[in-house]
């Protein structure tokens, strides 16, 4: 298939399918659109999550079958969001370039007339979404019993992580395809990476550093692009300031800022010369 009907196809399925185009989220009708639903996962993931570990570790771990079992659901499930991380990150680039009135758009939505719908804001839902289905990385974290990859990192990122992209939607936060593509990206890195792990492929310690670092590229660049939208509230046509506002972003970069400090933390911590060095040997 030539490349202008690849790209065709691709606009069809991710941007102009009625599916895609017709979206809207609606505060009262659309499915996971209440508050509460938010709030509710995540508790429920934090209680799912201190439960299982507590029973697990009462009892020296789970029984073999189900090691086995987890070794069998682990490639499908990291598979899956390679794919989906993909295809949100395609999805909402291309739905960006059809939707955006113009490139300011990127970074600043105009309040009062931006709408939660198309396929920019389908693919922020499909996200939004994705992120309680993320709660199967620590289910199978739990399940294995690999009680070091079950941090407070790695709890407080996937629990959090929900009520920002609910925000997200209800807010029609600015910043929001750039949010979205950047981290859908990433995520594209880290679960080939994952997928590698969990098919027995050994790679360099030196890969699964490179793959911290991608998330820590990403908070520092949600940082950088935050002066465009800052000049654009403030400065820019119309003088009406950009959807979600000061408030919207504070909360976002504070989150941002917590994620980027753990993970600058998580690095120091794992990738010094002379852990690299023994591992490389140990590989």
């Amino acid at each position: 298939m030539a490349v202008p009907q690849l790209l065709s196809a691709a606009k069809w399925w991710l941007v102009e399918h009625p599916t895609v185009a017709s979206f809207e989220w609606d505060d009262r009708l659309t499915w996971a659109a209440s508050p509460r639903f938010p709030a509710a996962v995540v508790a429920a993931y934090l209680s799912v999550t201190f439960l299982l570990r507590g029973l697990l570790l009462s009892r020296s771990g789970p029984p073999l079958a189900l090691r086995r079992l987890v070794r069998v659901i682990s490639p499908l499930h990291n598979v899956f969001l390679f794919l989906l991380s993909f295809f949100m990150a395609a999805g909402c680039c291309l739905g960006t370039a059809a939707q955006m009135p113009s490139p300011s758009w990127i970074f600043c939505f105009p309040p009062g007339s931006t709408h939660p719908r198309g396929p920019v804001f389908f693919w922020a839902y499909v996200f939004y979404l994705s992120k309680i289905y993320e709660f199967v990385d620590t289910l199978l974290i739990v399940l294995a019993s690999d009680w070091r990859r079950l941090s407070f990192l790695h709890v407080y990122h996937h629990a959090a992580v929900v009520g920002v992209c609910y925000q997200w939607l209800s807010a029609r936060q600015s910043l929001l395809p750039v949010g979205l593509v950047t981290n859908a990206s990433v995520h594209v890195v880290m679960y080939a990476y994952y997928l590698c792990s969990s098919l027995g492929w050994r790679w360099s310690p030196r890969w699964k550093r490179a793959v911290t670092t991608c998330q820590i590229v990403q908070f520092c660049f949600s940082f950088a692009v935050s002066l465009v939208f800052f000049w654009l509230h403030f400065f820019g046509a119309g003088g009406k300031g950009c959807s979600g506002g000061i408030r919207g972003w504070a909360q976002n970069g504070a989150f941002n800022a917590s994620l980027l400090t753990l993970f600058f933390n998580f690095h120091r911590v794992n990738y010094n010369s002379s852990k690299l060095k023994a591992n490389g040997k140990a590989h």
